[in-house]
Order: structure tokens, then C-alpha cells, then sequence
């Protein structure tokens, strides 16, 4: 007691129901995920849960505690569960052989004389099956919504064995199949989803009447399907760290709610049923992705408060979404579009009123303290997401975001409005086009002079990644913390942090092993203290490059080459920077500027490689024999062996002694 009240003891955080329901519903999915997908669980994938919990929780509070947790284990059941059911149904698939395949082309992209599609409504001889199929077929005269018949041999997906793979992407989707013989189609009918159709005639009116590369960032621009755009440049804009303006994201489907919620403006309180509607079917138009559904229903909710005079809250409509999305699509989580989008938001509500204060008191004017502190808030939530992600880091973003972000309203309404004239009018097109033309000509002007090459890359977070968010939540506004105890929280994760990618990426004694495996081939880094080694297989140089943007920043002392076709390999090779490249038989090559080796038996350092073959080697280093065979024929009774499906996998291996991390 002290002056006649009594003291309450309080949680850290506020409660908030949904946000407990979505973290649960999170928890269940990740940890179903890595028990089944990715090699099984590991204690740190509690931390982040067990805190969160922690801190909501009051000291003495039955009621609230046992609610809390109850609501967080019923929903992580939840995720599980469903999550378990997807993965069932994506391994209840046809095996692999000889089919007629019919499919409804959902999604396509034009490329060099042929066309890599995704068919919905697969038949495989007649016999339908669940989920999707990708092919490329031989022809660019492929649209959405044509029903296309061909014979192909096709291949069953297996399920992903590691974050960041491919597979994970394929996953996702529900594409069960794949068919890449490059057969030429018969178109036998069209589809009667309207939108689905009207995709297809979008592409065939920008494609007349706008140059190719700026066609190709129109229809992105509008549909998310960025695949058709010219690899440098969206290289290049990834790098700059603006890539979420081609894919239908929250700003989107906010600038679109937005307009037509601020020219219904005289239905008041009613406005945001056709502004909702709209953003509805253009959700509906982009394939339900990610970004846009956790948008539609933060609009959606914003609308319903608004029109009934209720106070908006964004974490509990944010939390809202996510249990949603997850409910109806529980393997998105482990999409990159939603660790994004829904990282992007929780960095908003973490950070901005914390930034846009400070901002303020520096004497920024309002509206540009808000605009940064929004920016800056993204940045710092999504900075692990994106390494993890892709690699590498943009120094360019928050600069580049912090004029394309205000222009991107003008960009976007302008091509998607002048598109739908021309869609109804299309006699003047032309005419219509040549407005936003400009504008599309200035973004490509931007990219293709500008060098935006310079990235945060060649490491990984490892548990870093995870300190990273714990840090952000506990340093965060929405965590009741005295000064001199966050001070004391500031310094301690800093120094965790620092700590944890010197483990995850220095060697201090012996050597460490990181394997990657690709659609086509796999690769190898093998580094001690003083050399780094790649030894490559059928990989290409895309994938190569981004392997090493994960792993190693620095020039190679040599990259050894592991293939039947090593005149190809020896290309990828002489691409990446290395000081010397290697290969068993002698063959005539062309290069003049690269170093090559050609022989049976290399010594880097104290590293010492022996070719058994074109496509099989043995290393002899740290004490231990290791067989390098990308092909899977593991013969000798090696130490270790590396081969195929090992991606992601990482070893250290110091006096014979080989651990797996």
C-alpha cells in the first residue's frame, strides 16, 4: 500500500487477444515446418515465443496468464494441423512418367520462342489431380486463361528440405508438378474465369503499344508476375531494394482503396464499400497473393471502424489478417512474401511513433518525420528477412524508397488507369499508353544508368537473424522498460548480435564446408582461416553468384570445377571471381584472362584435391578424406560425403572430427 492505493502489478505488453491467436497460429506452422520440412527442431525456435509470452504474462494473474496461454496453444494446434493437412495433400500426387496433360493457364511468361506456364485444373490422361503444374511449353503465343493440351514427361515435386530453396517457392503455391519437355501445346478452349482471361489481353495491349522492356514493367507493375522483365534490370532493382513495387503489395492495394475511397468521398461512412470492393477484385485479379489478402483485410477492418466509430487498432487488425491468411493458407508463412509483408507492418507498429517522436523533437517537419520514421521502422523489422532471404542487404533502399514510395501512387494509378481506358477503348490505346510511357521510360532511365551493385552480402545471420527481432520487440515502445534497463537490453543485444555472426561466419581453426543445391546441380564452399574453395557443379552462374552472396564476399583462391560438361562449367567458372580455375582433362577453352589448371591433383594451401573422375573428387584436409559427387554415386568410405539434395547443410570439420550445423 502506499497513500491509501494499492499497487498493480502489470505485463510488459498490453493484451491483445488476436495478436496471441497469431503468434500461436505462427509458432504452429514453424514448428510443424521444421519438425517435418527442414531437419527437425532446434531450442532457439522457442526463444522468440517463449518471450513474447513471458512478457505478457502478469507476475500474479491466473485468469489473464491461463488465457493467454490457452488462446496461444489452441492456435499454434491449429497451424499445425493444417499445415499438416496441405503437406498431405501436396504429397497425394500422381508419380512421375509419360502424360497427356490439359491444364487452364493460371500464370505465364513469355520468353525467348517459348513459355513457362502454370496449369490449373491439371488432367494427367484424363484423370484430374490436385494442385498445379508448371511447364514450359514451345511457344510464346500462350496466354492466361487458354486450356492447353500437350504430352510431356512430368516429374512429382518432392517436398522442400530447406528454407530458402526453390521447392519452398513451389511448395507455397501447391505446384505439385512439373513438365519441362518443351512440347508445343494445342490450344483446345478458353477459360470462363473473366479475370483470369482479362490478364492475358492486359499483356497483349501493353505488348503492342509499349516498347518490350517497358511493357514488361507495366504488366508487373499491375499483376505482381515479374518473371517476364529483363534479368539485369530486375537485378538491379532488387539491389536498389525497391522490388516490392512489382509485387502487388500492401501500397498497392492502399493506393487503390485509397482513390476510390477519396472519390466516393460523398457516400461518407459508406465509402469504403466500393473502395473495398474494388481493392477486392484487383486482389482477386493477382492470384490472392500474399501481400494483397493482408491488405484487403486491414482495409477492410479500417473501413468497418471507421464507418461504425471505432477506434482503429493496427496490431490487432495486423494480427487479424495473419491468423486469416494462415487459417486459409498456412504454407504461405514460409513465403518470403509474407515475412515481408507482414515484417514491413509489425516494423510500423513497433518503431514509427517512437522514430516520428524523436523526428519531431530534432525539429523535422511533421510530415516528413513521419514519412522517415515509416521508412526507417520497415527497414529495421525486414533487414534479417531480406538477408535470410535473398542474400544480400540494400544500402540503396531507404534512399531509393524515399522518393519511388511518393511517386509510386502517380505510377501506379497512372498505368493502371490508362490501361483499363485502353482495355475498353482499345482503338486509342496507343493514345492512352503514351501518357504513362513517360513516366515507365524515366524508371527505366533510373536503373539502367545507375549502379546500385553496392550490398550488404557474403554472410549469414545464423542466430543473429533471431536476435535481431527479439531485440526489435524488446527495444520497442510496445515493451514497458525503464531507461536504464533498455539501455542495459540496447548493449547486451548488441554485443549478442556481434557475437553471433562471428560464430555463424568466422573459421578460427580447422575449416567449415556450406553446400547448396539447386534445381540443376549443386556447389561447395570449403574455407579455412586462409583459403576459400568453390567447387562447382551443374549449377549456373545465377545460382553460383547468389550462393556466394550468402557465404563469401571475397575472391576465391580457386573454384574447382565438377562436371561432364566442363567446357560449360568452366564458363560459369571463369565468371565468378576467382584466382584460378580448375579442371581434370585439358580442353580448348578460349580464355585468355583467366588462369587455368588442368590435371588430376591441386594443392590450395592445405587443402589437397584429387579428380576421380569429371564429375568426382576427394579432398583431403583437416584430418579427414571428404567425396565431393553431385551425381549421388557415393562409393568410397570417405569421412564425409557431399553430394546432391544436401542444400543448406553446413559443416565444420577440425582434426577429423566432422559436425553437422
Amino acid at each position: 500500500m502506499r497513500g491509501g492505493r494499492k499497487t498493480r502489478l502489470r505485463a510488459r505488453i498490453n493484451l491483445r487477444p488476436l495478436l496471441f491467436c497469431a503468434l500461436g497460429i505462427i509458432f504452429g506452422v514453424y514448428l510443424y515446418a521444421r519438425l517435418r520440412l527442414f531437419g527437425g527442431v532446434r531450442p532457439s525456435d522457442f526463444c522468440f515465443f517463449a518471450l513474447i509470452l513471458a512478457l505478457a504474462l502478469v507476475p500474479i494473474g491466473l485468469k489473464r496468464s491461463a488465457a493467454v496461454l490457452i488462446a496461444f496453444l489452441l492456435f499454434a494446434g491449429a497451424g499445425a494441423a493444417l499445415l499438416h493437412l496441405y503437406t498431405e495433400r501436396f504429397l497425394d500426387a500422381k508419380e512421375g512418367g509419360e502424360y497427356e496433360i490439359v491444364g487452364t493457364v493460371s500464370s505465364f511468361t513469355v520468353m525467348n520462342g517459348y513459355s513457362d506456364v502454370v496449369l490449373t485444373g491439371v488432367t494427367l490422361d484424363g484423370r484430374k489431380v490436385g494442385g498445379k503444374l508448371e511447364a514450359v511449353v514451345s511457344t510464346e503465343e500462350v496466354r492466361a486463361g487458354d486450356i492447353l493440351s500437350f504430352p510431356a514427361s512430368v516429374t512429382k515435386n518432392e517436398l522442400p528440405m530447406s528454407e530458402g530453396d526453390y521447392s519452398v517457392y513451389l511448395f507455397c503455391h501447391d505446384i505439385r508438378y512439373h513438365a519441362y519437355d518443351k512440347a508445343l501445346p494445342e490450344k483446345t478452349g478458353r477459360s470462363s474465369n473473366g479475370l483470369l482471361l482479362l490478364g492475358g489481353i492486359l499483356y497483349d495491349t501493353l505488348d503492342a503499344h509499349l516498347e518490350k522492356e517497358e511493357a514488361s514493367v507495366a504488366y508487373s507493375l499491375l499483376t505482381g508476375n515479374s518473371h517476364g522483365m529483363d534479368r539485369g534490370l530486375m537485378e538491379e532493382v532488387r539491389r536498389g531494394g525497391v522490388a516490392h513495387i512489382f509485387a502487388v503489395s500492401g501500397l498497392h492495394i492502399g493506393i487503390l482503396y485509397g482513390g476510390v475511397y477519396f472519390l466516393c468521398g460523398r457516400l461518407r461512412r459508406k465509402a469504403f464499400l466500393p473502395a473495398l470492393a474494388c481493392a477486392f477484385f484487383y486482389t482477386v485479379f493477382c492470384n490472392f497473393t500474399v501481400s494483397s489478402v493482408r491488405a484487403l483485410i486491414m482495409c477492410a477492418v479500417m473501413g468497418i471502424r471507421r464507418a461504425t466509430g471505432r477506434k482503429y487498432d493496427f496490431l490487432s487488425s495486423l494480427s487479424l489478417s495473419a491468423v486469416i491468411v494462415l487459417l486459409l493458407f498456412p504454407a504461405d508463412f514460409l513465403s518470403a512474401g509474407f515475412r515481408l509483408s507482414f515484417g514491413a507492418c509489425a516494423g510500423l507498429a513497433l518503431f514509427s511513433g517512437t522514430l516520428t517522436r524523436l523526428m519531431k523533437r530534432l525539429k523535422f517537419p511533421r510530415f516528413l518525420a513521419g514519412y522517415l520514421s515509416a521508412s526507417l521502422s520497415v527497414q529495421l523489422f525486414t533487414f534479417p528477412v531480406l538477408l535470410t532471404e535473398f542474400g544480400y542487404f540494400s544500402v540503396w533502399g531507404f534512399l531509393l524508397n524515399f522518393f519511388l514510395i511518393p511517386l509510386l501512387p502517380v505510377i501506379f494509378s497512372a498505368v493502371l488507369i490508362f490501361s483499363l481506358l485502353s482495355l475498353v477503348i482499345p482503338p486509342a490505346a496507343g493514345f492512352f499508353l503514351a501518357i504513362p510511357k513517360g513516366l515507365l521510360s524515366l524508371f527505366l532511365l533510373l536503373f539502367s544508368y545507375g549502379d546500385f551493385s553496392l550490398v550488404l552480402a557474403g554472410f549469414s545471420l545464423g542466430m543473429g537473424g533471431l536476435v535481431w527481432l527479439v531485440a526489435c520487440v524488446v527495444l520497442s515502445e510496445r515493451v514497458r522498460m525503464g531507461r536504464v534497463l533498455r539501455g542495459a537490453a540496447a548493449v547486451g543485444m548488441a554485443l549478442l548480435f556481434a557475437l553471433s555472426l562471428v560464430l555463424e561466419n568466422a573459421v578460427f581453426s580447422g575449416g567449415r564446408i556450406f553446400v547448396y543445391s539447386g534445381d540443376d546441380g549443386s556447389c561447395a564452399l570449403v574455407r579455412t582461416k586462409n583459403e576459400a574453395v568453390l567447387i562447382l557443379g551443374e549449377v549456373s552462374l545465377g545460382e553460383a553468384e547468389d550462393f556466394l552472396l550468402r557465404r563469401y564476399s571475397g575472391t576465391l583462391d580457386a573454384v574447382l570445377v565438377l562436371s561432364e560438361d566442363e567446357q560449360r562449367a568452366i564458363n560459369v567458372a571463369a565468371a565468378l571471381s576467382s584466382g584460378l580455375v580448375c579442371a581434370k582433362d585439358e580442353i580448348p577453352t578460349g580464355l585468355r584472362e583467366t588462369p587455368l589448371f588442368f590435371g588430376d591433383e591441386i594443392s590450395v594451401g592445405e587443402l589437397y584435391f584429387r579428380y576421380e573422375s569429371r564429375d568426382k573428387l576427394v579432398l583431403a584436409a583437416f584430418g579427414a578424406v571428404i567425396e565431393v559427387d553431385f551425381t549421388g554415386r557415393e562409393s568410397l568410405g570417405a569421412d564425409l560425403f557431399l553430394g546432391r539434395g544436401m542444400g543448406g547443410l553446413q559443416f565444420t570439420v577440425n582434426r577429423g572430427i566432422i559436425k553437422l550445423l
